[in-house]
């Protein structure tokens, strides 16, 4: 289910496997009370979300205070988070911003729409990969449901194995939370967990990819304008 990636008192770093449910979905047992039987920890605190196909980092506080104020720092946007996505088709632009609201669609989905009441922000970086697919690297700057997958089938690339946003079947779905890096009680913290599960990642174009985006924060992207 999961791999711990690093640990201290006040939190723990995971790498979520693909297709585990953070919370215990009917059938599933608990993520949190699996990884406590490892830790030892009488109870962990969930302090952010990620999708039951999507793999990666996942941050957990190991108490209530630590818990508080890592929540407090998701909550303010002072946790940088960056994705990887492989997408089924060449996108409409290369490389941008997708900003808008979004409103619940179709069974389980959400769609993007043109107000900008409290949109949704999302920045992108890509590259080509084989069979026309396309590597993505993207930095959300909020937390909406389902942000990643609604922006990235509006501009024409859903996510490989996405059920619900793609027509591509694929052996997983193929987005992952790649990097995390905030400040928390003065000390600095950078995490990176490359993708292991999964077919597609392998291959040597999605390899070539990744090796450009090692460091995330270090490339060049562009300003975000804020209301005024």
């Amino acid at each position: 289910m999961f791999d711990i990636l690093y640990q201290n008192s006040d939190f723990l770093v995971i790498n979520k496997h693909p297709n585990i449910s953070v919370h215990k979905d009917d059938g599933d047992t608990s993520l949190l009370i699996e990884l406590a039987k490892v830790t030892g920890d009488k109870q962990l605190y969930l302090i952010h979300r990620l999708d039951k196909m999507t793999s990666g980092l996942l941050l957990i506080g190991r108490n209530q205070s630590a818990a508080s104020e890592l929540s407090q720092l998701f909550a303010k946007r002072l946790v940088e988070k960056y994705y990887l996505a492989i997408g089924d088709k060449k996108p409409k632009k290369k490389q941008g911003l997708v900003i808008g609201d979004m409103e619940r669609s179709r069974r389980a989905s959400w769609k993007l729409i043109n107000s900008k009441e409290n949109p949704a922000i999302t920045q992108f970086f890509s590259t080509a990969a084989h069979n026309g697919n396309r590597l993505f690297l993207c930095k959300p700057h909020t937390g909406k449901t389902h942000q990643i997958r609604v922006a990235l089938k509006s501009v024409g690339s859903g996510i490989l194995g996405d059920s619900i946003y793609s027509s591509s079947k694929a052996d997983r779905g193929y987005l992952h939370a790649y990097a995390l890096r905030f400040t928390y009680q003065e000390q600095a913290f950078e995490f990176v967990e490359t993708p292991k599960q999964g077919d597609e990642w392998q291959d040597d174009t999605i390899q070539a990819g990744l090796a450009q985006w090692q460091t995330p924060w270090t490339l060049t992207w562009p300003e975000i304008k804020k209301k005024s």
